[in-house]
């Protein structure tokens, strides 16, 4: 159809305006030309993230640290000890493990291990024993690998070879492993051969006296010795000194009579003296027989603990007493509070029975605790039958029964 001029101008008109409308709108212009008024964009306030709420500060709590600690009684090496070692060793070294083998996984247990070392051990001087003993060197190798680190070297025994028997043990013990100590013999004019261990943050000191050494005086120009258990002047100035340096003080004395069950008067006596020093745990040998024990309350207030006597722990004696002993196994417990007030606990004391074995003639001596002992050994026991049965009735009428443990 064909369209007419009016009708063609009318089209122009519109397609020129919808023109101009949409390209005022491109440029931003409204339709009077003018530059058109956008609408603001509507910005939504979000809410402020919370404040983290703070951990509260936790409350400083005490650092608790125990050592679980064991002590063995006399460890006397006779000819017959020392003999069968030096065989062992094919006749070049004196090989003592299988004397102690049968207790090596029992030390494992422990944190520290002390044990009476009752004879010198040298290897300047031969071989000997009763009465006057010395031990070869090669003995320490198997004591170090059994577990034990800490030995009291003051008894009856410790002059038996005089000054130059003093000087060569000294010259042994001072070659041994670092982490192991020894105490017993003092510089005579100071007296200040003082020892101390820390284990698993707790700090040891130990000292060793004798009651007697068999009637043998200090050998004239030895520069060490002993302390007796009568020279309480040095022994109360020796705990003094220690005493601020130490979180537990342990006293070893050897006393007592030989053979006897009875704790003496003297023993009692200066266990209760001791402790009123200042001593933690004392450490009662020489009878060769086991003791009971005790707690003691010192003159300060706190709790001290002694073992009268541990027995033997090994030897080649004749009599069915001697051949049983008692390990001491106790823990120690260090409280420090966040002020830094130190308090020490004993705990849970306990005396474990053991039992010397050797067959005819004093054949393959060693040492068993009394829960792997059977009667079938005792019934081969050189010079007596030792029966389980009897062996019980020694501890049980011996030790009270509140620290025994049998099994």
């Amino acid at each position: 159809m064909r369209m007419k001029g009016n009708e063609i101008a009318a089209c122009l008109v519109i397609a020129l305006g919808v023109g101009g409308v949409l390209a005022g709108s491109l440029l931003g212009l409204d339709l009077t030309g003018k530059p058109a008024v956008q609408a603001a964009a509507v910005v939504e306030p979000q809410p402020a993230a919370p404040e983290p709420t703070p951990e509260p500060t936790p409350e400083p709590q005490p650092v608790v640290e125990t050592v679980r600690f064991s002590a063995s009684g006399d460890n006397l090496i006779h000819e017959g000890l020392y003999n069968q070692a030096l065989s062992r060793g094919g006749g070049d070294y004196y090989d003592f493990s299988y004397a102690y083998a049968n207790l090596k996984d029992f030390y494992t247990g422990f944190d520290l291990n002390w044990l009476n070392q009752e004879t010198l051990v040298n290897d300047v001087y031969d071989p000997s024993g009763y009465p006057c003993f010395s031990t070869p060197g090669d003995i320490t190798d198997a004591l170090y690998d059994v577990g034990f680190r800490v030995f009291s070297l003051s008894n009856n025994h410790s002059y038996d070879k005089g000054a130059g028997g003093i000087t060569a043990s000294l010259e042994h013990w001072a070659q041994m492993p670092e982490d192991a100590v020894s105490m017993g013999f003092y510089n005579l004019d100071t007296y200040d051969e003082y020892v101390y261990k820390t284990v698993n943050g707790i700090t040891f000191g130990f000292l060793s006296y004798t009651e007697l050494t068999n009637g043998i005086p200090t050998p004239s120009g030895s520069q060490y010795g002993v302390v007796t258990l009568a020279e309480r002047d040095i022994i109360a100035r020796q705990m003094a000194d220690m005493r601020p340096n130490c979180d537990v003080l342990i006293v070893s004395c050897h006393w007592g009579t030989e053979g006897s069950h009875v704790i003496n008067d003297f023993q009692r006596q200066t266990a209760q003296w001791l402790a009123d020093q200042g001593a933690d745990l004392i450490i009662g040998t020489h009878p060769h027989v086991t003791q009971s024990a005790q707690w003691l309350t010192a003159a300060d207030g706190h709790t001290a603990f002694v073992t009268y006597s541990l027995g033997n722990f090994i030897s080649a004696q004749s009599t069915e007493d001697t051949m049983i002993g008692a390990l001491l196994d106790i823990t120690f417990e260090k409280t420090t509070q966040p002020d830094g007030t130190v308090s020490i606990a004993l705990q849970n004391p306990r005396l474990v029975p053991v039992v010397t074995q050797y067959e005819a003639a004093y054949r393959n001596i060693r040492v068993y605790l009394y829960r792997d002992y059977t009667d079938e050994l005792g019934a081969a026991h050189g010079n007596f039958q030792l029966s389980r049965a009897y062996i019980e009735q020694v501890l049980t009428s011996s030790i009270d029964e509140e620290f025994l443990v049998l099994d």
